[in-house]
């Protein structure tokens, strides 16, 4: 789920005004753009790549890794299982308000197929310095810059905070990985953390919760056994409890998705929780420290 220069990046939808702009921004950021879809205008050309009738024909004449969806709810449904039949590797899901039942049909082709969703209601993935899929500001220099941290994020807006206070503080992202803030998302935390500890890229994880659902209590499992350092801002202290909040998967059921029970489950195995955005890079700072610490004691003792 990690965007590389390599990777081949379809545009579904890509002749719209939000697909022209960001395919265009894409572009010029060093994606591999190959070509986009939309049945009315296949055969002709736009941003300077083919448009296909279908990721199906796509993927027939020349391929491609990744698809990107600027699609409607409504045709949102039938522009995924495309991708995911044509042979998607990855299919990021921008679009948000779509159909329940649609959904779950996307996901459950994605399983068949072994294509990963990232989203739906994603705002996308960038890797700083090599490429980014989706609508996420990875040309501005203030908020991504190549490095270190791994940011994981279920809020565009609140990924693009968190970054640029890490920037300010002196941290480069090795990845941002937007999964999406549906309550049926096909990439979790969990997954998103594992992705990042796997990366050799990645020192240390920043990773950017909310109230609702239970990935933050669930991703703890992992931060408990990695070593590598792991800071968090969870979005919705203040919330009044019992409301629903903020994203469609905001939901808190029980104690269960709440932000004590994340901020808990977090802390206890090992993260370094924030109160403030602001606070992640000296948390970061202390925490990578403290890891360089244990390693030159380690290195002594052997």
């Amino acid at each position: 789920m990690i965007v590389r220069k390599s990777d081949r990046v379809l545009v579904q939808g890509i002749t719209g005004k939000q697909g022209t702009f960001w395919t265009e921004q894409m572009q010029a950021y060093g994606t591999t753009v190959v070509g986009g879809v939309n049945p009315k205008k296949a055969g002709q050309s736009h941003c300077g790549v083919p448009i296909f009738a279908t990721a199906k024909e796509a993927m027939a004449n020349g391929g491609f890794d990744v698809s990107v969806m600027f699609i409607p709810p409504a045709a949102a449904k039938a522009a995924a299982i495309d991708a995911i039949e044509a042979g998607a590797k990855t299919v990021v899901c921008l679009t948000e308000h779509i159909p329940s039942h649609d959904v779950m049909e996307m996901h459950a082709a994605a399983a068949e197929h072994g294509t990963r969703i990232i989203g739906p209601n994603t705002a996308g993935i960038v890797t700083p310095g090599e490429g980014f899929v989706g609508i996420m500001p990875a040309f501005n220099p203030r908020i991504f810059q190549p490095g270190r941290v791994g940011v994981i994020s279920r809020s565009g807006s609140l990924g693009t905070l968190v970054c640029l206070n890490l920037v300010r503080g002196g941290h480069g992202q090795s990845a941002f990985l937007g999964i999406g803030g549906d309550p049926m998302i096909g990439t979790t935390t969990k997954d998103a953390l594992a992705a990042l500890i796997d990366d050799p890229g990645t020192d240390a994880i920043a990773l950017v919760g909310e109230i609702g659902g239970s990935m933050e209590e669930e991703a703890a499992e992992l931060v408990a056994k990695t070593d590598k350092p792991v800071v968090s801002f969870i979005a919705g202290r203040a919330s009044p409890p019992g409301k629903k909040m903020g994203h469609a998967g905001a939901i808190v059921t029980g104690d269960r998705g709440s932000y004590a029970s994340k901020r808990g489950a977090l802390e206890r195995a090992g993260a370094v929780v924030v109160d403030v955005p602001g606070d992640l890079p000296a948390a970061l700072d202390a925490l990578m420290a403290e890891a360089a610490k244990r390693s030159g004691a380690q290195r002594l003792a052997d």
